[in-house]
């Protein structure tokens, strides 16, 4: 199995609030793997400069009134997949990311995977999907791009063919953001009928979200966030930029009403590549993931109940 190696920073949001593994209720799960990013590299060093850029998120929400890393329970779990220090295959990265999400879900935890390559969330998808196996769930994706291609470059575990795996899981899907794709991809989603919320739609409808939250069958939701969904001027710190995007209040709002309305299971945020000479694109993740997390603790009930 492949060995996972622990981060040198410290915990996210820092060590004076962090959790112990058994009193947690959020596990950050840091996965550090790049090796098919097709523009600019540098999504291995995503996590970490997450967890950096953690360490100046106010703890204070002024939205929800809470601090809610004081309140919530979060552990960060030591890093895996790191491929800056070895060779890691997609099979192999996909097999250790399964199990390792498998044991966290078996213990009760809301996993929110940091990557790392998008092509990750294969692995991630898998381990709910053995787990929840009599309880269907969608998977609700924020992307630039549609990622249905079959293969890409060779390879079936591209991270342009991500959500393709998930389709052929027979999972149902809500693509939110999507303004590039290819010829292939537009003929598999009039093919299936998927569930596509284009950014143009996103950007002339004021009733998108309302739509798009309809569009949900299941109670049950994982999502998929990957950061070039985002406007590349609130985050231009991404493999693969495209022009237009969510607003932050839009997604911000979005993300909140699917906790209220869904159970969400689990999340990843994918695809940070950092630029050397600007901290903006990091410390954006760090406070979407923080956001994400008071979102879920208020739907849930954890502030009441303590943790």
């Amino acid at each position: 199995m492949l060995a996972q190696t622990s981060t040198s920073l410290m915990p996210f949001l820092g060590i004076d609030v962090a959790a112990t593994y058994d009193t947690s209720k959020v596990v950050i799960l840091p996965i550090a793997y790049e090796a098919t990013t097709t523009y600019r590299r540098g999504c291995e060093n995503g996590p970490d400069s997450i967890l950096e850029a953690s360490h100046q998120v106010e703890y204070y929400d002024e939205e929800l009134d809470r601090e809610t890393g004081c309140e919530v329970g979060i552990y960060t779990h030591q890093t895996i997949a790191d491929t800056r220090s070895t060779s890691v295959s997609a099979e192999e990265m996909l097999k250790v990311t399964e199990e390792t999400v498998s044991k966290l879900i078996g213990d009760r935890k809301f996993v929110i995977a940091l990557g790392g390559e998008h092509s990750i969330t294969a692995g991630i998808v898998e381990a709910y999907r053995q787990f929840y196996t009599n309880e269907p769930f969608t998977v609700v994706q924020i992307d630039a791009h549609g990622d249905l291609r079959h293969s890409y470059e060779g390879s079936i575990h591209n991270h342009a063919c991500v959500m393709r795996r998930i389709v052929d899981m027979d999972l149902p899907t809500v693509q939110i953001g999507i303004r590039a794709i290819c010829k292939e991809e537009a003929d598999l989603i009039k093919e299936k009928q998927l569930t596509v919320f284009r950014a143009r739609e996103i950007a002339n409808e004021p009733n998108w979200m309302e739509r798009a939250i309809s569009a949900i069958q299941t109670e049950n939701v994982f999502l998929t966030i990957d950061l070039d969904g985002i406007d590349p001027t609130l985050i231009p710190g991404v493999g693969t930029p495209e022009p237009g995007g969510l607003n932050w209040y839009a997604l911000m709002t979005f993300l909140r009403r699917v906790c209220e309305k869904h159970n969400v299971i689990g999340c990843d945020v994918m695809e940070l590549a950092p630029l050397v000479d600007s901290v903006v694109s990091q410390f954006t993740a760090a406070k979407l993931v923080y956001k994400i997390i008071g979102y879920q603790a208020s739907a849930k009930g954890w502030f009441e109940v303590g943790t």
